[in-house]
């Protein structure tokens, strides 16, 4: 989310990156870099800049976000006093899948770039292990991000494996900024199985220049400072990432689009809708996302000049958008802030996680449609998981992460796992997210 305080924050940001002068680029490193030539309008990405992004996040503080509980937006609590028999939710902390980063990744930039703070996770279970992928921050919510992975072993019945501990993958950060629309972080992964290969959709920000406001204007949604573009990067093992670059253009975003929200099922695979198939969880029964028509889709709700679009793609790397009014938010109230997540829960619905306020108050809501009819809202409810990564069956039970509620010092990443029985008694004795966590291991 971006908050008048992270703008403040960006515009300091920004004017010091434009002023820095250049030095050599870094390596591409980690999910190497695409060999596309930049845009003449984006400031170069240096080690020089990139120290001066690290050094205003340093220093970055909100409030506001910092502030931020998991439970208040997740809790049975949330989804009363209109709690529908189609939402996904509510959820309880399930202390077993704690992850703790201990230590500090090695730094292949030399800027000494170091992390505080964890959060807005992707899961995907393949191969009886549980991968996750999440932002790491030098301070909560500030610029600069990274995105880690990591992986825990589980058994049969999707727990925790006996004496099994998180690793933390030693090539982290698998993502990392060396590209220019990244120059600011990369930020917010979500992973995806689809055409027998994974994608990692996230966010790349980027300083604006008056060339490139005056080239791309946004008068519905005005962008300062900062620019953000979707970028994606594929792997066939979930450890080695090609970057591909953004898949959408500033012509279409206007320097700015956030959320790569692709309707995902419960195994993790992106899935086809809209088309005359049916719908169903797994596609056509081969596991991979896939129906006989239909394609993937993208809803997008920040930037685009606010107008709320829809993307369309038929192999998830190519992708047109155009203005749809998928969301009415007037049964709830309040202000779009972002989608979530897009989850399709086997039973031929889609539901969509959504972020919002209510009177200048934080809320998550979540919105009913048909798989064959995607963009055709049915029902909306109070309560939700605001998973920005997404959401996925582990052990059957439907499971998210988030980071908001760690202290402070701690980089934890707490598991929230939808169970009626659990859920209710969390309502009298809600659930510490503050349980001892496993270490990771190096």
């Amino acid at each position: 989310m971006t908050t008048t305080a992270d703008a403040a924050s960006a515009q300091a940001t920004s004017s010091a990156v434009h002023a820095t002068t250049t030095d050599t680029a870094p390596d591409a490193g980690a999910a190497g870099a695409v060999g596309t030539a930049s845009k003449p309008y984006l400031v170069p990405l240096t080690r020089e800049r990139l120290r001066t992004v690290l050094d205003e996040a340093l220093v970055h503080r909100n409030e506001l976000t910092g502030a931020l509980s998991q439970l208040t937006f997740s809790s049975p609590a949330a989804y009363e006093p209109a709690r529908s028999d189609w939402a996904v939710g509510p959820f309880a902390v399930d202390p077993a899948f704690t992850f703790t980063l201990d230590g500090q990744w090695p730094d292949p930039d030399g800027l000494g770039w170091t992390s505080e703070s964890l959060y807005n996770p992707s899961l995907i279970e393949h191969d009886g292990t549980l991968h996750l992928f999440y932002r790491a921050s030098p301070r909560k919510e500030s610029l600069g991000s990274r995105i880690g992975h990591a992986t825990l072993a589980l058994t049969p019945d999707g727990e925790p494996a006996p004496g099994a501990t998180w690793v933390d993958d030693p090539a982290n950060p698998v993502v990392r900024p060396t590209l220019d629309d990244e120059l600011l972080g990369t930020e917010d992964p979500k992973v995806y199985r689809a055409e027998g290969r994974f994608w990692l959709f996230y966010n790349g920000v980027f300083p604006i220049t008056e060339e490139a406001r005056v080239a791309h204007p946004s008068p519905g949604y005005p962008v300062q400072a900062v620019g953000i573009d979707i970028l994606v990067a594929v792997s066939d093992d979930l450890v080695t990432w090609q970057k591909l670059g953004p898949i959408a253009d500033h012509e279409q975003t206007r320097l700015w689009a956030k959320g790569a929200v692709i309707p995902r099922d419960e195994h993790g695979n992106a899935v086809r809708l809209g088309g005359s198939g049916g719908g169903s969880g797994n596609g056509n029964g081969n596991g991979n996302g896939r129906r006989d028509d239909g394609d993937y889709l993208m809803f997008v709700s920040e930037g685009f000049d606010g107008v709320l679009h829809v993307g369309r793609s038929d192999d998830l790397r190519h992708w047109t958008f155009e203005p749809v009014p998928y969301l009415d938010l007037s049964g709830v109230g309040g202000h779009l802030h972002e989608v979530a997540a897009a989850i399709v829960t086997g039973d031929g619905r889609l539901v969509l996680d959504v972020f919002h306020d209510v009177d200048g108050v934080f809320a998550a809501s979540q919105a009913l449609y048909d798989v064959d009819r995607p963009v055709d809202q049915l029902a909306l409810t109070p309560g939700g998981s605001l998973s920005w990564g997404g959401l996925q069956k582990i052990g059957g039970r439907w499971t998210f992460a988030q980071g908001w509620d760690a202290p402070a010092g701690h980089r934890d990443l707490y598991f929230y796992r939808a169970d009626a029985a659990r859920a209710d008694a969390a309502r009298a004795d809600p659930a510490d997210p503050h349980a001892p966590a496993p270490h990771t291991t190096p």
